[in-house]
């Protein structure tokens, strides 16, 4: 499945070293859409019929997709070679010819949109969050945010506070992802350094492993939040 034949509803969104982030148009789209299920393999194909909504089946089915292309191109191998496994936290991890693959690859999807991050060595992390309106938002800052964090949104206000906010929940979420213990972790008990809150890109280190690196980009558009977290080797 290339770009040109399904009238590049995928492309590459941003690059930084080895990280490579590629953006889905997740949008109902049929024959989009039939040209991604004929990448899946039987196992992903009954799968998506669990899917009682047909945005979630259409998001799982085209992200899915996509991520078979990135990883095959990159790998060299044939779609068929490739098959998915998941770690104890349910972190996904692509297999080849029944082997662990050498790379690392994650991804998110919200409304009508998708990420897919990619990087050959460290563990990866991203986060979507399509900007809708959220009407719990004050009720989840406190699970969410710590206190430098709260701090800085209350001198947010409108538009700009909600912003700030997603913007700090999809790294964090996207770092949590990276690291690959679930999410069991509290968001609050670690903060955004303050030039990666201010700014776009940055370094981060887990207060309870302060010895790995990670970068960290913000990506989030006027559509959606995003955000995507590599470990450094």
């Amino acid at each position: 499945m290339s770009s040109s034949e399904t009238g590049c509803w995928w492309r590459p969104l941003k690059e930084s070293g080895d990280l490579a982030v590629i953006h889905a148009d997740l949008t109902p789209h049929s024959s989009r859409e039939a040209s991604a299920f004929s990448w899946l393999d039987e196992y992903e194909r009954s799968r998506s019929h669990d899917f009682l909504q047909d945005g979630a089946r259409r998001r799982y089915v085209m992200c899915r997709a996509v991520t078979r292309v990135i990883l095959s191109g990159r790998l060299g191998c044939r779609n068929e070679q490739l098959s998915f496994g998941a770690s104890r936290y349910a972190k996904p991890f692509a297999i080849l010819d029944g082997r662990p693959a050498p790379i690392s690859f994650n991804v998110s999807h919200s409304g009508g949109h998708g990420l897919v991050a990619v990087a050959p060595t460290g563990r990866v992390g991203v986060d979507l969050e399509e900007r809708v309106v959220r009407h719990n938002l004050d009720s989840i800052i406190d699970y969410v945010l710590g206190p430098n964090e709260q701090a800085h949104l209350a001198k947010e206000s409108g538009t700009g506070k909600e912003d700030l906010f997603f913007k700090l929940w999809t790294i964090k979420e996207a770092l949590l992802k990276a690291l690959g213990t679930g999410f069991h972790f509290d968001m609050s008990k670690f903060e955004v350094p303050s030039d990666i809150r201010m700014g776009t890109q940055g370094i981060f280190r887990f207060p309870h492993m302060p010895a790995v690196k990670w970068h960290v980009m913000y990506l989030g558009t006027g559509e959606y939040a995003a955000a995507a977290a590599h470990e450094i080797p």
